[in-house]
């Protein structure tokens, strides 16, 4: 798995030959607005944790100019639907074989609306497997003690956990969750974006390696694989 960081919580996943977006904001980040081209992106597949902005605002952009897949709940995956879109709706606890791998649609506690208000079903996060390696996207989310069953059914070689603490975890609660999942080496999102997600990049680094953990802060556009 290649996983290209596109600011916030936009990721680029390539897969068996297969390209992922999740998450898409990029138009809207002051971060990446001007750094990343959406006519560039390949999406075979879009996947989306849950419906707020920040996660869905190029989501239709995407999905119809790649003829893509879009993957979420089955709230968000019926609005788009009804934009011509075409979806794969999951729910929590429920897995799928797709042909890059298996995806599976896990709990996050946080909300969920669409910019007018409209709801937009449950939170969650998704677990993807394929080759042997299993990456955990836990989606915008407090800590909470469902992290502990990952590890149950699942040896994740890489965890992308939100760090800009406000309306996430913080850097301290994804060491925690760090541990809840029984994985050390984790992708931080969800953070700078925002004034009240800001982070001190070089405290953050300094907790993890503390705890003998690694965290991966990439530029835009950069890339890690698993």
């Amino acid at each position: 798995m290649k996983i290209t960081f596109y600011g916030q919580n936009t990721l680029a996943l390539e897969i068996n030959g297969k390209h992922i977006i999740v998450d898409p904001f990029i138009t809207g980040n002051p971060l990446a607005n001007e750094k990343v081209d959406l006519q560039d992106l390949k999406a075979d597949y879009v996947l989306l944790t849950h419906a707020h902005q920040d996660h869905t605002l190029d989501a239709e952009a995407i999905a119809k100019q790649n003829e893509a897949t879009l993957v979420s709940n089955f709230e968000i995956a019926n609005h788009y639907q009804a934009k011509g879109i075409n979806v794969h709706p999951m729910n929590h606890g429920g897995s799928w074989e797709f042909d890059f791998g298996t995806v599976k649609y896990v709990n996050a506690v946080h909300t969920s609306s669409f910019p007018d208000g409209s709801y937009g079903g449950q939170p969650g996060g998704f677990i993807i497997e394929a080759n042997e390696k299993c990456l955990y996207i836990a989606g915008d989310t407090a800590l909470h003690a469902d992290m502990k069953l990952i590890p149950l059914r699942h040896q994740v070689d890489l965890a992308v956990l939100p760090i800009g603490d406000n309306f996430t975890m913080g850097v301290d609660d994804a060491i925690l969750a760090s541990d809840f999942i029984e994985c050390n080496r984790v992708l931080g999102c969800h953070y700078d974006t925002f004034d009240v997600i800001k982070i001190d990049h070089d405290l953050a680094l300094e907790k993890f390696k503390m705890k003998k953990k690694e965290l991966i802060l990439l530029p835009i556009g950069e890339s890690v694989n698993v």
